[in-house]
């Protein structure tokens, strides 16, 4: 497979990851709720939590691939900031 496709894949799997993790973590940010009238009894607090936790897992595990795809590229940056004079 190409690796920019590669990449892409890995991207949309990002971006689909951290809405998971911030929509399920707002719901279970103490306080939020309440502010919007919602109680915790109305939602099923056990299946977000899971969602949660799962979406964090799979967010880390796509974090350590993008870094494996893009490592030459982040050799190279590094290498070319602190050799720049």
């Amino acid at each position: 497979m190409d690796k920019n496709i590669q990449k892409y894949i890995v991207d949309v799997g990002l971006a689909v990851s951290f809405l998971v993790v911030f929509i399920t973590g707002v719901i279970k940010f103490p306080g939020i709720l309440r502010s919007f009238g919602i109680h915790f009894s109305q939602l099923p607090m056990r299946e977000i939590s899971t969602a949660h936790d799962w979406a964090g897992l799979i967010m880390g595990i796509l974090v350590f691939v993008h870094l494996v795809l893009n490592w030459g590229w982040i050799v190279a940056m590094t290498k070319r900031l602190f050799t720049k004079k």
